[in-house]
């Protein structure tokens, strides 16, 4: 999602001193005023406020948005909007903070769908509200349903035509079903409305970038990020976007970003994993996968990752254990067969020939075979009926 830095350039420079008929009383009760005004400003930019106010559930989570901390922003807007279903500020600020947290990292998807059930909810109580209407629309775009949220933005803006955010929609709306020219010329009239910056620059980022236009795609989300630069979800599109055109360091950098707002973060490690491994930069892409089974080690995807490059680096029996990590938790988190990685049974059986291991080969073959008994499943992996060349199966023998 995008880095940019920018330096101001102050001049300081010595004024010539006049001669004036002001009163020294006079002076000195402006400079007191203007003391006074700038104490007040400061205590309110340095959160100088009232108990009650810092104690207020919106305001610590709008705090928390600033600062980039989605699960303080989540926990807090949540409470301010169970307090008063009929405050829209929290609930869009709730809904907002659920779907960007819902991209930052692997396993916090569900939030798409948390969110959908809130402004579902939300709507059911008051489908007149051209804000609802917009919010509800722009969660259903998050969750795959285009077609209803185009027609639900359509309807905010019948409301209301300086809607930006059901014009932001509507314009991922129309992305996500293949009408580029569209999506472009919605997110840039949401631009052009000049609120909500960020989610219409996205937008507009995200048009320009299906339409193959990837340099302007990052001038877009770099002023989106300059207006939120904690935002992480952001640098991971400003990432792909360099990627598209062949910049590895940018997409580096901006992955790097992530982990310096979130250290923890395992997404940014596994991009990192695959961006090391383009570049055939094996050591980093396996130091990169290690780092994510360490932090996620119930994720099946980073153990196939880090399986598929022990093998690239000729290490067969690492490239095997991680390989069976990933197809042993797929079986057990019930992933459907269709859905698994194919990948962490044939390239396992690979590994397993190389290595002669011929009981795991022939055990891994067989639950193929039975797993390929659902249509879901595409791919191949046959053998002779008589089983490896190197590995044989050896027909049972009748007792004499």
């Amino acid at each position: 999602m995008r880095i940019q830095r920018r330096s101001s350039r102050l001049s300081f420079r010595r004024q010539p001193q006049r001669s004036g008929c002001f009163s020294w009383t006079f002076l000195l009760g402006m400079l007191v005023g203007a003391a006074t005004m700038s104490w007040q400003w400061m205590g309110q930019r340095l959160q100088f406020a009232s108990p009650s106010d810092t104690q207020n559930p919106f305001t610590q989570a709008m705090r928390a948005f600033e600062r980039g901390d989605l699960d303080t922003t989540v926990e807090q807007a949540r409470a301010a909007y169970d307090a008063n279903p009929d405050d829209e500020n929290a609930l869009l600020l709730l809904v907002r903070a659920l779907i960007y947290r819902s991209y930052a990292d692997y396993n916090t998807a569900a939030d798409r769908e948390l969110a959908l059930d809130i402004t579902g909810e939300a709507l059911s109580r008051d489908n007149q509200s051209s804000r609802r209407l917009a919010i509800h629309a722009y969660v259903l775009q998050a969750n795959g349903q285009p077609a209803e949220a185009a027609r639900l933005a359509d309807e905010a803006l019948r409301l209301d035509g300086q809607n930006t955010l059901a014009r932001v929609a509507k314009a991922l709306a129309y992305a996500a079903v293949g009408s580029f020219e569209v999506a472009l010329r919605e997110s840039q009239l949401a631009v052009q409305q000049g609120d909500w910056i960020v989610e219409s620059q996205r937008a507009v980022a995200i048009s320009y970038s299906d339409l193959g236009d990837y340099r302007r795609a990052i001038q877009a989300i770099e002023i989106a990020i300059s207006h939120h630069r904690y935002l992480t979800p952001l640098y991971y599109e400003r990432a792909l976007y360099a990627m598209q055109l062949g910049n590895a360091d940018d997409a580096t950098s901006a992955y790097y970003q992530v982990l310096t707002y979130d250290p923890d973060n395992v997404k940014a490690r596994m991009r990192l994993c695959e961006l090391s491994s383009l570049l055939r930069e094996r050591d980093a892409a396996i130091r990169h996968c290690g780092e994510v089974t360490q932090r996620a080690p119930e994720w099946a995807n980073g153990w196939h990752q880090l399986g598929m490059e022990y093998f690239m680096q000729g290490d067969f029996a690492a490239a095997q254990r991680a390989l069976n990590q990933c197809s042993t938790l797929q079986v057990m988190q019930n992933v459907p067969p269709g859905e698994r990685e194919f990948e962490c049974w044939y390239v396992q059986g690979q590994a397993a020939e190389i290595l002669g291991d011929c009981p795991s080969l022939l055990a891994l073959y067989t639950e193929f075979r039975l797993m390929a008994q659902d249509p879901a499943v595409r791919e191949t992996w046959l053998y002779p009926p008589e089983g490896p060349a190197s590995c044989p199966v050896v027909p049972a023998t009748k007792p004499a």
